[in-house]
This record gives C-alpha cells, sequence and structure tokens, in this order.
C-alpha cells in the first residue's frame, strides 16, 4: 500500500477518490420510467423548478396571476432572459444549471436556450437516465413514494417493477400531518377500517396499512417531512401515529424512520411550489425518540443551520441516529462546506454527507458535481490535519474512507 506523504499527493488522492466513487444518493424526488409524467427531465424543468421560480419574481417585473398565466415554455424563456442573459448566473441554483448543460457537452457560449431544447427533444428518457446516471456517477437514487398520490398508488397497485436503480421510500406526510383532513378518509376510501378518534381498531388498521406498503414497496425507510414545531410525546394523532404504528413497524421489518425536521408550509402561497420557508425546531424531540426507542433506526437531516450543532452532538449520544445530508435551503456551498466539516469534526466517518434532493433528472449532474468539489475539499483539509500531527494515511483508506461516506454508511445502516 502506497503512503500518502505529502499535501500533492494527499490533495490528488482525496479527489480522484471523490470524483470516482459511485454514489448511492438516499434522497431525491425523482421516479423511474414507469411512472411516466412524474419522472421530470429536460431543460425546461430544469430552468422552471421552483428555486429559480422564487428568484424570478425578485428580478421580473411581472405578476404572479401573469406567471401561473403562462405555458411551461414561457415561463422558461422569462426566467432564462431574466436570470441568464440580464443577470449572471450566480445563485446556486442559477450555476446548477450552467454546470448541468456544461456537462452535458452543451455549447454555453450561444446561450441558445432553444438550442439547449433541441438537444433534449433528440433523447429517449431510458437513454437520458444513463447518460445522466453516468456522467454524475450515480450508481442508485432512493426515490420520495407517496401511497397517498393517485397518480403514483396505482403505478404500485399493478406491480411496480421498473428500473432496479430507482428504490424506493415510503413517504407517509398524509399520514402523519394531516390525518384529520385527508389521511383518515383516504384510508377509508383504501379499505382500511379508521376513524378520527383513532380507535384501537384504527391504529390496528393503520399498522396494516404501513405493512402492507412495505411488503409491496421494499422501502429503504419510512419518511416525513415535519414542521419546526413539531414534539414528541405530542398530544395529537400525529404523536399518537408515530408511537402507536409508524415505530412498532419501524421495529418489527427494520425499516429505518426519516425525520425532515423543519418546514414551513406556505409562507408564501402565491408561489406555489416556491413558497415554502423553514425555521429553527426544538429537538428535544428527536432525544425523546431515541432515547425512547433505542431499537430502532432514525435518519434525519434539518432545515436550519442554527440546529446543525445540536444534531452532531445529539448523534454523539445515540448510535441509533444516522445524520444525513444538507437539504433544501442548506444546500448551498458555504452551508455544506461548514456543516460537512462540523459532522467530521464531531461525528468522524459516521455521517451521509449529502443527498441530492433533485426533483429533475438533470440535477443529478449538478447536485453530486457541486458536492464532490466540497466534500475533496473539507476532506483535504481533514486529512492533512492528521498528516501534520504524524499519522501516515495510505491511498487505500483514503478510498475505503469516501466509499463509506458516498454509499456504504448507508448500505451499512439498513442492513444493521
Amino acid at each position: 500500500m502506497q503512503k500518502v506523504i505529502n499535501s500533492q499527493v494527499l490533495r490528488e488522492t482525496v479527489i480522484g477518490a471523490v470524483e470516482s466513487q459511485q454514489v448511492t444518493d438516499i434522497h431525491t424526488h425523482l421516479f423511474s420510467p414507469d411512472f411516466g409524467g412524474l419522472l421530470l427531465w429536460g431543460v425546461d424543468e430544469l430552468i422552471t423548478y421552483h428555486y429559480l421560480v422564487a428568484e424570478v419574481f425578485r428580478s421580473a417585473d411581472i405578476s404572479y396571476e401573469e406567471f401561473w398565466a403562462m405555458t411551461q415554455t414561457e415561463q422558461a424563456d422569462l426566467i432564462w432572459q431574466t436570470l441568464f442573459i440580464q443577470n449572471s448566473p450566480i445563485s446556486e441554483s442559477c450555476r446548477g444549471v450552467v454546470t448541468t448543460l456544461k456537462e452535458l457537452g452543451l455549447d454555453l457560449a450561444s446561450r441558445d436556450l432553444q438550442n439547449y431544447r433541441e438537444y433534449f427533444a433528440c433523447q429517449k428518457v431510458e437513454d437520458f437516465i444513463d447518460i445522466v446516471f453516468d456522467v454524475a456517477k450515480v450508481k442508485s437514487v432512493v426515490m420520495t413514494n407517496d401511497p397517498f398520490d393517485s397518480m403514483e398508488q396505482p403505478i404500485w397497485l399493478a406491480g411496480r417493477k421498473g428500473d432496479p436503480r430507482f428504490r424506493a421510500a415510503l413517504r407517509i406526510d398524509p399520514l402523519l400531518n394531516d390525518y384529520v383532513d385527508v389521511g383518515c378518509d383516504k384510508l377509508s376510501g383504501f379499505g382500511y377500517e379508521t376513524d378520527l378518534d383513532l380507535s384501537e381498531k384504527s391504529l390496528s388498521e393503520i399498522r396494516r396499512f404501513l405493512s402492507d406498503w412495505i411488503d409491496r414497496m421494499k422501502p429503504n425507510y419510512m419518511a416525513v417531512s415535519l414542521p419546526p414545531e413539531f414534539k414528541y410525546p405530542e398530544n395529537s394523532s400525529r404523536g399518537k401515529v408515530i408511537k402507536e404504528c409508524v415505530l412498532p413497524i419501524s421495529l418489527e421489518y427494520n425499516v429505518p424512520f426519516a425525520l425532515m425536521i423543519g418546514v414551513t408550509r406556505a409562507v408564501n402561497p402565491q408561489l406555489r411550489m416556491a413558497g415554502d420557508g423553514m425555521a429553527k425546531a426544538d429537538l428535544t424531540c428527536l432525544e425523546n425518540l431515541l432515547g425512547e426507542n433505542p431499537k430502532n433506526k432514525f435518519l434525519t437531516t434539518l432545515l436550519s443551520r442554527e440546529n446543525q450543532h445540536e444534531l452532531c452532538v445529539i448523534a454523539r449520544k445515540f448510535p441509533n441516529l444516522m445524520v444525513f445530508g444538507c437539504w433544501w435551503f442548506m444546500n448551498n456551498p458555504s452551508l455544506v462546506d461548514e456543516i460537512t466539516r462540523e459532522r467530521l469534526e464531531l461525528l468522524g466517518l459516521s455521517i451521509i454527507p449529502q443527498h441530492s434532493d433533485a426533483r429533475i433528472l438533470d440535477q443529478l449532474i449538478y447536485k453530486w458535481k457541486h458536492s464532490r468539489q466540497i466534500i475533496s475539499k473539507v476532506l483535504v483539509d481533514k486529512y492533512q490535519d492528521l498528516l501534520d500531527s504524524g499519522w501516515l494515511i495510505t491511498q487505500d483508506e483514503i478510498g475505503r474512507d469516501v466509499a463509506a461516506l458516498l454509499g456504504g454508511n448507508f448500505e451499512g445502516f439498513l442492513q444493521s
């Protein structure tokens, strides 16, 4: 085994390992082709992504009503002209589009949106998936699968097979966050005997529902997005369903429960999907869940920067917690750098540093291109600290560590 003995060799070794490592992307909103129109891809989808929609209203002289009356092509034209031509595309969301087009080999100098459209129009979706996975060096992605969704549910009920690179995650937001107004009626419509009072019969039926969908989907985990005011224990339908249904089923099937905490929905409803915000959460809820359920496995990512240090400290106390990713508003280079350093310093290599959260297939390219750059930079600094302290590191050891961070830790956590 070759020793890494100086800074130059170290840097080359780390960058080479991170750039070449195939990634398991543990949280996305992507779909395999068998889900039809739920799989989003192409330049107009990329440009009209809700991150850029929020930005265009800061620069364009247009009302919400006028914008939403446009076709997607017209919206893309406006966003391109406003954020890429009239202004330099400096924001991370805009830069992501630029990176994606570049990595696909398109001519950035032309700035010709119609030319880019023609490239995508010539692609077949199955072939384009292969292109994106190859360029992004992604081995597999975990979807977000909602059995309450009227478009998605029939595909599962029909016995979905699909591309095995697209792995399932059972999303249960309507069951937990909106049981009274949505979840209960939907479950009844699916043939489960539920009631608003959450009687013992109802709780039993909810457990049956979760079991049925775990058997059907074979999900990597169950997941929910939670508001910053979430508490546990909680005297609510959500608290009761978590305690009496989600946690026992999670334990029985050895399926982790993923909590993504901190979103405040519809801060500006006129922005539609772009209208959500965030706030700091009280992480006592997480401490209670972890402490009361030591045999259950939990995955957690948080939306507020102010929560990140506390999350690391909690993870030091509870080995049944896997911290993952820089989610949503946290996925900006300066914050990813800061948070990745903090996590490595407090938790060592026992983390999942990033996920893409991609909603458009093409986004895998820039999300992982940018993330790899930051992860490499942070790891170079951390290994240099070790070298400066007198610890010799081999290239094989660096490769081992990178493989764990970009997929191995997740697979090991699922199997534990």
